[in-house]
């Protein structure tokens, strides 16, 4: 059981009280053995995890660390301004229109935002 604890602590990413509503928050987790930034991002109880890589041309999303472009409630991205949903990750507008950003699974546990199993 100890072992249990200790996956699940070390899959924490951010605690639900520290994720602002309706705005993006970068952290760090390890996904199949690389330290990946991930962007979350919350509606109310809806929690959103994307890496932090635009399908386009593989950069980040944001222009400075943790500072993304928005437009009307959609992620801009910096580099050539492809624009995302945030409920769904799918580009909508500019260079990479119709492909989507790279959902990383999450669930809420105990007032923890951690990734999925």
């Amino acid at each position: 059981m100890a072992s249990d604890a200790m996956k699940s602590v070390s899959r924490t990413l951010i605690s639900v009280t520290d994720l602002p509503n309706r705005q993006i928050i970068v952290v760090n987790a390890d996904i199949d053995g690389e330290n990946e930034a991930i962007l979350l991002y919350r509606d109310n109880e809806d929690i959103q995890a994307y890496l932090n890589i635009c399908p386009h041309a593989g950069r980040r999303l944001d222009y400075a660390p943790g500072k993304f472009l928005m437009q009307d409630g959609d992620l801009v991205c910096a580099a050539h301004g492809a624009t995302f949903r945030l409920d769904n990750g799918q580009c909508v507008a500019g260079p990479c229109r119709g492909a989507s950003l790279r959902a990383v699974p999450v669930q809420l546990l105990e007032g923890q935002v951690c990734l999925a199993d």
